[in-house]
């Protein structure tokens, strides 16, 4: 049943452009209902199949392409397999101005399976496969308009991503040699025995290795892809920002940290303090580039970039709460994340704006749109009562437990980094629902500019609205999610003193 949740997507997507629908509608149909029960399957294999495993093939040695529920495939696949079905949805209805749909679905509903392989990967060899072939099936999507730049910003990723691989597998090599297995083990698989004194070139490959799986979660200075790939069709760039590959990204540098090395190997030494530092100054870089930029979904990627790296610091301290906050903000900002994307994209639909300078008094013509959008950056801002100031607390908690010196610093990053949000995102807000005097008389002297704008059909504002009630919802009532999360959390710091 593994294998058939992975599957099901990838046949479902290869045949779209060779059967033949009489009507687009025949189409919509075909795809969300298989992606609709896919999404029932991968949740009945969390509830009622966990520790169950699949071995589909074996190669020398104990290296095999297999497959198995736990408590951290169980996070990854219900988050993707909760928000698929409505990014299908929204993506019916905004595909309608593109060309070449058949082609855009082919690859976008592939995705979706490939992503499943990701996180029920029950080995470090089968999800740098399934890692790689995400790289692949993603580039298609992200040139899909061949522009000029389209073409450029899929170079760029498929460079990054092929080079931060080369990294990721000389971490691959370095765990089956000196742990004996590349299966994942709660606590790592390193065999001290073997280890000898060889600690140092261990770590130093640990650090190449993070930064390797770093590529997709946008660490710096790896992360100039991100903002460029925004080219690509709003229903890309929503699954990129927000779950498939940059959150496939961070899920690899869990398991690879928890699971492979082990966080006991890794906690106080040099390699987790560098990597720290990095982490930190991505989340600030991160939001100050978002802060300059003027372009909607650049601006939003930049914010990715820096939200992501809250994630990877929750991992980074090496105890089960900051793992538990790294958790949270994973599913948390995902939902938050998606949806401020999906607002961005409603918008450029239906205007053709781009850009934060032309959203002048947009929120009247489109107010449930912007006030999905308002409730989206205010969670993300870290307002108490939404999803996102949960997972924030959680983090900032785990540090402040930490008590270390570059935890206290990721406090203060946090701080800044909650304060350069409000700007960036509320900048948004403010235009569209309270424009200057300017924009106003511009407005009336040339009211056909307003012509035809107004909120998008019911496909596009489903999904919006549906994600606004888990933000609220998770921030009202997030004691079972984290419960569990913590749970998780706790079961991969086993070995961890």
């Amino acid at each position: 049943m593994i294998l058939a949740a992975i599957l099901i997507p990838m046949i479902a997507g290869i045949l779209v452009p060779l059967l033949p629908f009489r009507k687009r509608v025949h189409m919509e149909i075909f795809l969300e209902g298989l992606v609709i029960l896919n999404s029932l399957l991968v949740w009945y294999l969390i509830l009622y199949c966990q520790d169950s495993t699949f071995i589909l093939a074996r190669f020398t040695g104990d290296l095999s392409i297999s497959f198995h529920v736990d408590g951290m495939s169980a996070v990854f696949a219900g988050l993707i397999s909760a928000l698929w079905p409505f990014a299908t949805l929204y993506a019916f209805s905004y595909m309608t101005k593109e060309e070449h749909e058949k082609i855009f679905f082919l690859f976008y509903t592939v995705t979706y399976g490939v992503t499943l392989g990701i996180a029920f990967a029950s080995d470090l060899m089968t999800m740098y496969c399934f890692y790689e072939l995400l790289t692949l099936v993603t580039v298609p999507l992200v040139m899909h308009t061949l522009t000029r730049e389209a073409v450029l910003a899929s170079r760029k990723y498929l460079c990054y991503s092929l080079g931060g691989a080369a990294f990721a597998f000389l971490g691959l090599i370095f765990v089956i040699v000196y742990g004996g297995t590349a299966d994942f083990m709660p606590g790592g698989v390193l065999d001290p025995g073997r280890i000898g004194e060889r600690t140092n070139i261990l770590l130093l490959v640990y650090c190449m290795a993070f930064l390797g799986f770093g590529v997709k979660a946008a660490v710096c200075p790896f992360n100039a892809w991100l903002p460029r790939a925004g080219v690509a069709p709003t229903p890309v760039t929503a699954l990129l920002h927000a779950v498939a590959v940059v959150k496939s990204g961070a899920f690899a540098i869990i398991r690879l940290t928890y699971y492979s090395f082990g966080a006991d190997f890794v906690r106080d030494t040099w390699a987790q303090r560098l990597l720290l530092v990095i982490v930190l100054f991505t989340i600030v870089y991160g939001c100050s580039r978002a802060v300059k930029e003027t372009h909607i979904k650049r601006r939003l990627a930049y914010s990715t970039i820096s939200n992501l790296s809250y994630i990877l610091f929750g991992v980074l301290l090496m105890t089960p709460l900051g793992m538990a906050g790294a958790l949270t903000h994973l599913v948390f900002h995902a939902v938050m994340k998606i949806c401020s994307f999906f607002c961005a994209g409603a918008v450029m639909h239906q205007t053709d704006r781009q850009y934060v300078h032309e959203l002048d008094g947009l929120g009247y013509r489109m107010p449930v749109v912007f006030g999905c959008f308002t409730v989206s950056a205010l969670a993300l801002m870290g307002v108490p009562g939404l999803a996102g100031f949960v997972s924030k607390w959680n983090l900032a908690a785990a540090a402040v437990e930490s008590g270390t010196p570059l935890a206290y610093a990721g406090v203060g990053c946090l701080l800044v980094s909650a304060l350069l949000t409000a700007i960036y995102m509320l900048t948004i807000v403010v235009r569209a629902f309270f424009p200057d005097k300017l924009s106003m008389q511009s407005i009336s002297k040339d009211p056909s500019q307003w012509e035809g704008i107004h909120d998008p059909d019911w496909r596009m504002l489903l999904p919006l609205c549906v994600f606004v009630v888990f933000i609220v919802y998770f921030g009202l009532h997030s004691a079972h999610v984290t419960a569990f999360l913590t749970q998780v959390s706790v079961g991969a710091n086993l070995g961890a003193n």
